[in-house]
């Protein structure tokens, strides 16, 4: 094994101290473009590798001017050579925790995929007058060794962090030669164990340099405020004394100041100037200069401190409503594109999400840019993760062993010198899921003596040894209310009394939490609600913003985003990678919008006068600010009333900006709600004027309000299938629908079947998932018996039959204009059964079903759904529905739906997930159209049951049992025939896949359900 694999250190030879990515004008050149590239099996240079070079040619013979390249391919840097080559270059591998080699650190495989590029290209003629010449390396995916001009330069290692090397005595003018040989596998791979596809290759920009003679090395300039209103920039400036006299000009703060020497440097003041926050971005334009070179900054002026339990941002408590987001596109993997980067930026903006968590890994350095500047609270995460110890009890690890102690040093040094002048990162994270120890520690140290000005986070230092904030991963929702509310009664995981008492005095933020993978996450709103309740809880970071699907094709050449398991790995980790808010895509799920209904900085509450009647209502609307420190003067407050989903009238209210944590009531106009329908008051904030990241009318957050909540809709006739016998019509029609032997054949002219009952839904990925456990401490429905997590809940429906449920007909009954079904639905070698009483009934010519579905007395578990399915003509293609919509709700994620009239194409109305799963339930049907041919065919009208429930429905081309066996969507069948589900009920979500369990409120357990329905030929 090749000894620069298993070197620990950070990198060796002519690398040079890490310092900031700075926008420059002294010359550069960039290197990006089509290289030469070679694949080897293994990585040559010592006896017994596996990497068999071709015969006579040697490393260096490799690195030299002259070495013939002419057979190797083209490859783009940046690229990941897994990403091209049609699959010629080997393929990507997913896992979350474990290794995809032997755990042997620092060893690695012999088989260790490397590649060799070589490029030529042209050095200026006047770059020989630099002082240095500076190759840099901004992402390099794992470890690699630089020649140029057959001059071995030196060795890389951080594959997210930038690398520069002096190549001043290696390059002269004319053509050069460059040398790079990647190594997928090194010693850095234990500690890049990142939930996310191994990636090898040049990713980044690969960038030369050259140094005037008294240029800036490095600036910092930290952009503070003072308690009176004013601006302090502290200024470090690293360059030569040569370099001085040195100039900081900011123009639009009349700020022009010449330092003649680096004792000269020292902090300048301004009297008032706008904070820079997520929410109002102001940043001024800045530059460093001396007689050779000017260096542009972008300031933002704020503070951050931790005061107490209290993390402070300007003297503001900030709540974060963040996305943990890995760098990932279907196509490019981690290259960057800025314009595809500020698109998905701006879509953070759009959907309420105001803070980023860079996991686990500083990212391009613009995406830093663009957070200044578009405004996100930034945690800046080190490039660093050894997860794939934890399996061994976190034996090894390199976190706690002092031969590593370098690495990490190099490691967050060269993470906080990149992007120090960023005012958008208020606390630097020294990695994630790394255990903890001594290595940890000392990071934390340096960045403490580094930045004193940022907190540092690490989750892993559970007793609070060396780091500022408390944070936690996916705690269950009773264990965030006991954080919050200084239970000192119980300890925290992981710490023993004293330390619970030390962590308890921190402010307190969940790094992860609502694991947002498949349909879901459920009980957003809980967080959120205890977010409010407790100061000290500051909110947290959705795992995660994005699935990472990589485009690729089947055998067939069916295009579809393939997760781990789908590139021939070894060991992988599934659609565990598939955990996003946005599909890969680009497409918002459900349940990013209902995220975005839920921690929408403004609240809307509407209430009812005292003299208000249903004919007339009074109705005031109070608006409450959450922002940090931004009134809502950007916001105009909409109003619109709707009618059985029909718009009758709209306005706008007036109400003057309210203050950050402050809220305002008004009178709204004298709404007339009419003599029958549902009347339904929406009222909407958007924005007044375009912003940077979403034009004038773009809605922040909405509410409504039921105008005449007491009127009665749709009511059933009384359905008792009076008259009929047990002498059975072979052949009988019902207004719509026709019958033979008592079951239905035709309904408006096409042949349809059904109901069926169902209890099964294509299980979610929380569903198949047991995360965090269950919540057996309140509820003992969840409790196996012995104190563990319940197994998955497919498991247990599973093992009850639920997917497999057969029918007996116990009563058939027919008569003159009814007809009535008694089943009994059961599954094999099971003694727990289900009964539905179907009574089909003409009256007054309109054709009406109740289904009466009873469980018997044994069951003892929770149930996915309890509905009817029935299996409609092929043709359908869409329908239009008053209900709740526009997209899918359940029990626990329904703040994003609103009561309206919609409409749909058949595609539309379920979610290509990754893995196939329930999808596409609207709750709270009053009536549905389904469309053949974009023709309204059949009308369904709901009833809401006793209890004033009303069902959902679903329209599909697939069944539940169709979605279960599935592992991506184009391997779902082409029916020819289209099911309809209603359904009584679904259990929640929850976000079990990898969090808390489904809330006990919204668990569907057995019980007796009606169904009352009105169908419509149309």
């Amino acid at each position: 094994m090749p000894s620069y694999l298993t070197d620990v250190g950070p990198g060796s030879g002519a690398r040079t101290p890490a310092r900031s990515w700075l926008h420059t004008d002294a010359p550069t050149l960039s290197l990006n473009g089509d290289w030469r590239f070679r694949l080897l099996a293994g990585a040559p240079g010592e006896p017994g590798a596996a990497g068999v070079l071709p015969p006579g040619e040697g490393v260096d013979d490799v690195a030299a001017v002259a070495f013939d390249d002419a057979s190797w391919e083209s490859i783009p840097v940046p690229s990941h050579w897994v990403l091209q080559g049609d699959g010629r270059y080997g393929a990507p591998i997913y896992t979350n925790v474990q290794f995809p080699f032997p755990v042997d650190a620092p060893n690695v495989p012999d088989e260790n995929p490397t590649g060799d590029y070589r490029r030529t290209f042209e050095l200026p003629e006047s770059w020989t007058d630099a002082e240095r010449i500076l190759l840099r390396f901004d992402g390099v995916e794992s470890r690699y060794t630089v020649w140029m001009n057959g001059v071995e330069i030196g060795v890389g290692s951080g594959s997210r962090l930038a690398q520069e090397f002096d190549v001043t005595d290696a390059v002269a003018a004319g053509e050069n030669i460059i040398a790079v040989r990647v190594h997928q596998w090194s010693a850095a791979s234990y500690v890049e164990d990142q939930d996310q596809w191994w990636l090898p290759g040049i990713f980044r920009d690969v960038t030369l340099q050259a140094r005037p003679v008294g240029g800036i090395d490095d600036v910092w300039l930290r952009a503070g405020l003072s308690e009176d209103g004013g601006g302090v920039i502290t200024a470090e400036v690293t360059a030569s004394e040569s370099a001085f006299p040195v100039r900081l000009s900011v123009p639009e703060l009349g700020i022009d100041v010449e330092w003649a020497s680096r004792r000269d440097v020292a902090p300048v003041t301004v009297d008032a100037v706008a904070p820079w926050t997520a929410e109002t971005p102001r940043l001024y334009g800045a530059t460093v200069s001396s007689a050779a070179e000017t260096i542009s900054l972008r300031l933002g002026f704020r503070s951050v401190r931790i005061d107490g339990d209290q993390f402070l941002v300007n003297g503001e408590r900030v709540v974060f409503h963040g996305v943990n987001r890995h760098e990932t596109h279907p196509d490019r993997g981690r290259v960057f594109d800025e314009e595809w980067t500020r698109a998905d930026l701006a879509l953070m903006k759009q959907f309420n999400v105001n803070a980023i968590r860079t996991s686990h890994y500083p990212p391009h350095p613009r995406v830093l840019d663009l957070a200044d500047e578009l405004g996100f609270w930034v945690i800046l995460e080190c490039d660093l993760e050894t997860h794939g110890f934890e399996r061994g009890g976190w034996v090894d690890n390199p976190s706690d062993d002092p031969a590593w102690r370098d690495a990490y040093l190099d490691r967050i040094e060269r993470t906080v010198e990149r992007d120090k002048n960023h005012p958008s990162i208020i606390m630097w994270s020294l990695g994630n899921e790394s255990g903890t120890g001594q290595n940890l520690a000392a990071m934390s140290a340096w960045v403490h003596d580094r930045d004193p000005g940022r907190p540092v986070h690490y989750e892993g230092d559970y007793t609070g040894a060396y780091t500022d904030v408390y944070s936690r991963m996916y705690s269950s929702v009773p264990e965030t209310d006991a954080i919050g509310s200084d239970d000192s009664r119980s300890l925290l995981l992981g710490c023993s009394a004293p330390e619970s008492a030390r962590q308890r005095t921190k402010p307190f933020i969940l790094c992860e939490y609502i694991h947002a993978m498949g349909n879901g996450p459920g009980a957003i709103d809980q967080y959120e609600n205890l977010v409010w309740q407790h100061p000290r809880l500051h909110g947290g970071f959705v795992w995660e913003w994005r699935d990472h699907g990589l485009r690729t094709r089947d055998s067939d050449g069916t295009e579809y985003f393939g997760y781990g398991g789908d590139f021939g790995e070894v060991v992988h980790d599934g659609n565990f990678v598939m955990d996003g808010m946005v599909l890969s895509a680009g497409t918002p799920s459900p349940g990013l919008h209902e995220y975005k209904q839920v921690v929408a900085p403004v609240r809307l509450e509407v209430s009812r006068a005292a003299s208000g009647t249903d004919a007339s209502p009074s109705l005031t609307l109070t608006v409450t600010n959450r922002r940090h420190t931004a009134s809502t003067g950007d916001l105009e407050f909409r109003w619109r009333v709707e009618v059985d989903g029909v718009a009758t009238s709209s306005g706008i209210v007036e109400v003057e900006p309210v203050a950050a944590d402050a809220s305002q009531t008004v009178t709204l106009p004298e709404l007339n709600a009419p003599d029958s329908g549902e009347a339904w008051l929406t009222l909407d904030a958007v924005l007044r004027e375009d912003a940077p990241w979403a034009p004038a009318g773009h809605s922040i957050v909405f509410t409504q309000v039921d105008l005449a909540p007491q009127r009665a809709g749709l009511a059933a006739p009384r359905l008792t299938a009076s008259g009929v016998s047990d002498t059975i019509a072979a052949e009988l029609q019902l207004g719509a629908a026709r019958f033979e032997h008592g079951e239905l054949v035709t309904l408006a002219g096409q042949p349809v079947s059904g109901p069926r009952l169902e209890l099964w839904r294509g299980p979610t990925d929380n569903d198949r998932g047991q995360g965090r456990g269950s919540y057996e401490h309140i509820d003992p429905w969840l409790n196996n018996g012995n104190g563990e997590p319940a197994p998955a809940y497919d498991t247990i429906w599973r093992e009850a039959g639920l997917d497999r449920l057969t029918s007996r007909v116990e009563v058939v009954e027919t008569g003159e204009d009814a007809v009535r079904v008694r089943r009994r639905w059961a599954a094999a070698n099971s003694r727990d059964s289900v009964v539905t009483d179907e009574r089909w009934q003409l009256v007054d010519g309109e054709l009406w079903l109740r289904a009466d579905i009873t469980p018997t007395s044994g069951w003892n578990i929770v149930w996915p759904r309890i509905g009817l399915r029935f299996e409609l003509p092929g043709d359908v293609d869409g329908a239009s529905w008053f209900g709740t919509g526009p997209l899918e709700s359940y029990p626990d994620s329904r703040h994003a739906a609103r009561v309206g009239n919609f409409d749909a194409a058949l595609d539309e109305l379920t979610v290509d997930y990754a893995r196939p799963q329930e999808t596409g339930h609207r709750s709270d049907l009053r009536s549905l159209t389904v469309a053949r041919s974009s023709i309204g065919w059949l009308q369904v009208d709901a009833v809401p049951d006793a209890r004033g429930r009303r069902p959902g429905f679903t329209l599909t081309r697939h069944t539940a049992q169709q979605l279960d066996v599935a592992r991506h969507p184009h391997e779902l069948p082409n029916n020819d025939v289209t099911y309809l589900y209603i359904d009584a009920a679904q259990n929640g979500l929850g976000s079990r896949a990898c969090g808390p369990d489904v809330w006990p409120d919204f668990l569907l357990r057995p019980e007796a359900r009606t169904i009352t329905l009105r169908f419509t030929a149309l």
